[in-house]
């Protein structure tokens, strides 16, 4: 017995250093697979690790010829940050124009490992080679998913580059989510899009008189609602038009447009479309090209109708702009060209429900007054929140705090908080007016706090535990926290971490807050956080990076003593600490 409890208090010690090795096993180039079947570049992780959606891309960067990634197949989970992500195989599909010969497609991929000691790896790019006559000249009508466990896939393989030596995988089961759910919904959110559309300033108060301009009006019921759909159609061909483009040039950015240098300006013209929703300012045409557009003369007939709908999308531009400009952004990060086409003829039809029901029944509508005034603010102010939301991810705590204050203070303002409450509905808007001042001010006020840092409001738990657990700590300045120790005779306790890392998140609300683990750094280290992914790119190399989170304790003179990545849990941490 005292030789087999030997043996097992050896295996557990044994596991325990496996747990905490430096390396955890996983290589993100050769544990992910990469290959070309069917029309679709196909990358795989093993169980156990996941693919961010977030920063899939395909491009060719050299040699004759145009490549399209094809829209990407649903999410089968989200991570702790709520980004979607896939496990065992994903298919990306592909199309090409003019490719002659060897293609050389580049790959880039996110993979992270789960779990205890898990860890994200930054964004990685690898290329394979592919003849040009495996590329379809189009994209496949069918719909790309992750592969099921145990589907073989036929086709021809791609060449892989030297650099990038592929390991088996096995293939876990994950089934897609039903992806004509997900179409109904958007092509509903689409239609009552473009319904709140012709309720706009610019589009309502033309109903009527579009509608006596082609003839509709008067000439009974069965005429009247043909020119209406006539005009309806004309306003398709515009809007459908602006999918088409849109989704066209989204597939070809790809994954760009995820990025900061698409995602702020997008955000920037979206704030201002919403102050010019708010009154601040008017966007309109040119007068010449407006009186241009409306032509001198009466348009009656299915001629005029048809390009009185053509020309109504330039007309209401100034009010329209906003809305459709974010189901156009939408599409362009899908990619899809007959959905984009799909969603735009949709919002189109939605659009023109008014004016068909004014052209068949010659209804008339209520007059625009308040109520046409409040309705664009509120539409302004839900443009404001698409800005903020936009940005939400690569802005920091203080910004977005600050950000989300701006646009509750501006939604207290659009419901009256400034105003006289003389009736119940007056005094309903006044209230919620009120309650989105008090959340703005707790906002404003977490801005301020975490700008400094300074504590007004008490702490709670979640991310504020994670912020009092970082009190104390340096932030970025690696040569500071050296001086330190060394005056103070301790270690550096370094915490490598980035924005988009899941499991570096996990790391801050669930173990550094830990009593025990705050205690020891009290008492024998001085703690730093450095973000080596975009703040201190220049010690990623120093220090050798290569996922996130990793956790590395120093001497007071620099030299390493050990390291662990990923996330572990409070009791793990604190036993790797007082390792001796």
């Amino acid at each position: 017995m005292r030789a087999l409890s030997s043996f097992f208090l050896s295996l557990c010690f044994a596991m325990t250093a496996l747990a905490q090795r430096a390396d955890p096993g996983f290589d993100p180039k050769q544990d992910v697979s990469l290959n070309f079947e069917k029309g679709a570049v196909v990358v795989g992780v093993p169980v156990g690790a996941h693919l961010k959606a977030s920063f899939m891309a395909v491009e060719k960067k050299e040699g004759p010829g145009t490549l399209t990634m094809g829209k990407l197949p649903p999410t089968t989970a989200k991570d702790e940050l709520g980004d979607g992500i896939w496990h065992g195989l994903v298919s990306v599909p592909v199309s090409g124009e003019g490719l002659l010969g060897k293609v050389k497609l580049f790959v880039t991929y996110q993979p992270c490992t789960e779990g205890e000691g898990g860890v994200c790896y930054p964004p990685t790019t690898r290329w394979i080679q592919v003849a040009a006559a495996q590329i379809p000249a189009s994209v496949p009508a069918a719909k790309p998913a992750v592969l099921p466990q145990g589907k073989a896939v036929e086709g021809p393989k791609a060449e892989v580059s030297a650099a990038s030596p592929e390991s088996p995988i096995s293939r876990p089961e994950a089934p897609a989510a039903p992806a004509h759910t997900g179409l109904l919904l958007s092509l509903l959110l689409v239609f009552l899009a473009g319904m709140g559309a012709s309720l706009t300033p610019c589009v309502y108060p033309m109903i009527p008189i579009t509608m006596a301009i082609v003839g509709a009006k008067g000439g009974g019921k069965a005429r009247g609602f043909a020119l209406s759909v006539v005009l309806v159609l004309g306003m398709a061909v515009t809007y459908t038009t602006l999918g088409v483009l849109a989704a066209k040039s989204g597939s070809a950015f790809g994954a760009f447009a995820q990025k900061p240098a698409f995602l702020i300006p997008v955000s920037v013209l979206f704030a201002a479309f919403a102050l010019s929703l708010f009154g601040a300012f008017e966007i309109a045409l040119p007068p010449s090209l407006a009186m241009k557009l409306q032509g001198d003369g009466s348009r009656k007939g299915f001629g005029g109708a048809f390009l009185m709908g053509l020309v109504l999308g330039p007309l209401s531009a100034p009010c329209v702009g906003p809305v459709i400009g974010a189901v156009l952004v939408g599409i362009a990060q899908q990619g899809d060209v007959w959905l984009g086409g799909l969603q735009l003829f949709v919002f189109s039809l939605g659009m023109g429900v008014l004016f068909m029901a004014v052209g068949t029944f010659s209804a008339a509508l209520p007059r625009s007054g308040e109520w046409l005034t409040r309705f664009k603010q509120i539409m302004g102010l839900v443009v404001l929140g698409f800005a903020a939301w936009n940005v939400r991810l690569i802005l920091p705590a203080w910004a977005n705090f600050a950000m989300w204050s701006f646009a509750l203070l501006t939604g207290s303002a659009v419901f009256g908080l400034f105003e006289a409450a003389d009736d119940m509905v007056g005094q309903f808007r006044k209230g919620l007016a009120i309650l989105l001042l008090a959340f703005a001010v707790l906002l404003g006020l977490r801005a301020v706090e975490t700008f400094l840092p300074v504590e007004l409001l008490p702490r709670g738990g979640g991310a504020a535990a994670a912020r009092e657990a970082h009190a104390g700590w340096l932030e970025q300045d690696l040569e500071g926290a050296l001086a330190r120790a060394k005056a103070e005779k301790k270690l550096v306790l370094v915490d490598i971490y980035a924005e988009w890392c899941a499991q570096c998140k996990e790391l801050d609300e669930k173990t550094w807050p830990e009593a025990s683990v705050k205690q020891w750094l009290t008492q024998n280290a001085v703690a730093i956080r450095i973000d080596t992914d975009a703040k201190r790119q220049d010690l990623a190399e120093k220090l050798k990076i290569r996922s996130y989170p990793t956790v590395i304790l120093l001497d007071a003179e620099g030299r390493e003593l050990r390291r662990i990545l990923g996330f572990q849990k409070p009791e793990s941490m604190l036993s790797w600490l007082q390792a001796k």
